[in-house]
């Protein structure tokens, strides 16, 4: 465990640009930049910090550098030169300059991935220094701009993302997914809020509830639905009207989801290689080639990056295993997921490198013909040779949360989250006590550090006007 959170934290220390904060979307393989990479390296700095991988004030100069950077980074509806347009970020941008790549379009969710781990340095770095606070300031700057009403041109639901050639996408968000932190920030904005039925009347409308493999719970099939918006919120004990009738919270759901998950490779009913209580994990990820091979006398389809997953929603799987998927599950079933991952790490060697565990493996596809990314090793099948940022994201701040509570205590006291939470109807747990102030004052690792909890800062005025 502390091999695997220093190692996943190093790749984003080692990759992200110190002073713009642009994190690739893959390495080694050159890439763009991916925003929500980004918005998992603002979280990771923190991490690094407590765990002493580099000093308190490097990572708060990281984390000034790259808030500031985004803020400053020019925003319009043009189709090209901009970083973004009305707060949001475009989906990837150039790493020379941080400017919108090709068409890609405008994204709601990756943008609030990025604001999620800005407001937890915001709540992180407390301390009076002039870096802090102006981290404080600049967090609230980047998230007072976003104009979260904007992008909702069918309510009650926010729209996917906007592209300046076409306008809004004809997607919304809606139902179960990774999305939850996207309702709560919009929900909380001082400035461009959607209105407070948009959760109730809107995102749990689409929800889907099943059984999969004894587990009930809300469908969602890769892992990473489970996890993101779990990275920086703690939904233990706290619950909105859905999961309040259903007698559960949305941790618990997640920890179902991974069982069930667990189950589904313990059965294997398609006979992939290696698939059990030794290997499991399905999520969105690399993967070795769009082909179709013949895999133990059956054809089997084979594919790159792909949604992998397995729920009674709907199954995606070609035998490829991420070990993202049950890395980040640590908190939801620790006793599970930790003999697990040891056991991937002392069958899968090969699968282990400079910064963790790389991104996938298919030890089904051992086929001696050129892949996409990655390689074949002979006997052992294919193993990609990329990390992914936001596959790594998660372990970091998943291995941290489960060891010692950071992201989620500090996210406690952050007024945003509170506020946005409290907007969708949670009620309950530490939610209470943050009503009532005591939640606040609570610092990770209790009274052996007694920082005073930091204050959102004056939001810093952009050329734009916003």
């Amino acid at each position: 465990m502390d091999s695997l959170e220093a190692k996943t934290f190093r790749f984003f220390w080692d990759h992200t640009a110190p002073e713009s904060g642009l994190s690739p979307d893959r390495y080694p393989t050159e890439s763009f930049v991916s925003v929500a990479a980004s918005g998992f390296a603002l979280t990771a700095y923190p991490i690094g910090a407590e765990r002493g991988y580099v000093t308190r004030e490097q990572a708060a100069e990281r984390v000034r550098s790259a808030l500031d950077y985004f803020l400053q980074a020019p925003q319009g509806d043009t189709p090209a030169g901009t970083i973004g347009y009305r707060g949001f970020f475009y989906h990837f941008l150039h790493p020379e300059d941080g400017t919108r790549f090709e068409t890609v379009e405008l994204s709601t969710v990756d943008t609030a991935l990025f604001l999620a781990g800005a407001l937890f340095c915001q709540s992180y770095f407390d301390g009076p220094s002039e870096t802090e606070r102006e981290i404080r300031a600049l967090a609230d700057s980047l998230y007072f701009r976003v104009e979260w009403d904007w992008a909702t041109p069918r309510p009650p639901l926010v729209s996917h993302g906007w592209k300046p050639e076409e306008g809004h996408l004809p997607y919304d968000w809606g139902g179960y997914s990774e999305a939850s932190i996207l309702y709560v920030l919009a929900l909380a904005s001082p400035t461009h809020p959607i209105p407070a039925n948009c959760w109730e009347d809107g995102w749990t409308q689409g929800y889907n509830w099943g059984s999969y493999y004894g587990q009930e719970h809300l469908g969602f099939s890769p892992l990473f639905g489970h996890q993101y918006s779990h990275v920086w919120i703690d939904f233990r004990g706290i619950q909105d009207r859905y999961m309040r009738a259903k007698g559960i919270d949305y941790f618990e759901n997640s920890r179902r989801a991974v069982l069930a998950q667990r189950a589904y490779a313990i059965e294997n009913p398609n006979q992939w290689v290696g698939y059990g209580e030794r290997m499991w994990g399905l999520t969105a990820c690399d993967g070795p080639l769009h082909t179709e091979q013949t895999v133990l006398g059956t054809p089997r389809q084979f594919e790159t990056y792909w949604a992998r997953g397995a729920s009674f929603t709907y199954v995606n799987d070609d035998g490829t295993i991420a070990p993202t998927a049950m890395a980040a599950s640590l908190p939801f079933a620790p006793e599970v997921v930790v003999p697990d991952l040891l056991a991937m790490y002392e069958d899968h060697p090969h699968v282990w490198s400079d910064y963790g565990f790389l991104d996938a493996f298919n030890p089904s596809f051992d086929f001696e013909i050129p892949v996409q990314h990655g390689r074949v090793v002979p006997g052992r099948g294919w193993v990609d040779t990329d990390y992914l940022g936001i596959d790594q994201g998660p372990i970091v701040a998943m291995i941290e949360n489960y060891r010692t509570g950071l992201v989620w205590e500090y996210m406690k006291r952050n007024p945003h989250i509170v506020r946005g939470l409290r907007a969708a109807g949670f009620t309950g747990g530490w939610l209470e006590e943050a009503a009532s102030g005591s939640g606040a004052a609570r610092e990770p690792g209790g009274p052996k550090d007694p920082r005073s909890p930091g204050e959102p800062g004056t939001p810093v005025p952009t050329g734009d006007g916003r």
